[in-house]
């Protein structure tokens, strides 16, 4: 009888270990996903300056557009390293400046036709993709995460050794969400 609770108990024991490790791995998961997406927007942040600069010398007049960037850009900088809410929010709020500063652009002939700035605006391009898949990947494990620590019987686990929920790396403004209207 003895050596039935003792290999109950053992099994037990193995059993908890697993979670625990189960949890580490997807916590860890969580965290790589998210330098993945600091990576990126590292990279974004960059490259802003230099786009900023070659707007600058052909759009004066739109000076209200190019602080705005630049302004965001300083504030990302100041925000703590793991407020991700208010690091999406401005992240999405600087989305929407560069893409008025692009939109200005397109009312230059000589800008749109400069190889600098089209060199630039394909580097933004395709940063874009990639800060999405970082995304992606990050609200995966931040799903998987969220999972283990509110199911039965992980968050047994979860709960006393300290493992908490993850917020999702979401789009701020509500009109970035809107489907745009198409028009023939």
């Amino acid at each position: 009888m003895t050596s039935i609770v003792i290999a109950a108990l053992a099994a037990l024991a193995v059993y908890g270990v697993t979670l625990y490790n189960r949890l580490v791995k997807t916590r860890q998961m969580t965290e790589e996903g998210w330098s993945g997406i600091d990576v990126q927007l590292k990279r974004r942040a960059d490259l802003i300056p230099n786009l900023v600069d070659s707007v600058k010398g052909y759009v004066g007049h739109e000076r209200a557009t190019l602080e705005q960037v630049t302004s965001l850009r300083a504030q990302i900088g100041k925000v703590p390293q793991g407020d991700v809410a208010e690091r999406g929010k401005l992240e999405g709020l600087l989305s929407g400046a560069i893409g008025r500063l692009l939109a200005v652009a397109e009312s230059y002939p000589d800008l749109k036709a400069n190889q600098t700035f089209l060199k630039l605006q394909e580097s933004l391009g395709e940063l874009e993709n990639e800060i999405q898949m970082a995304r992606r990947y990050y609200n995966g494990a931040v799903r998987n995460l969220n999972v283990m620590v509110e199911s039965i019987p992980s968050n047994l686990i979860a709960g006393p050794f300290g493992f908490v929920k993850r917020e999702y790396f979401e789009i701020g403004d509500e009109a970035d969400r809107a489907v745009p209207k198409v028009s023939f």
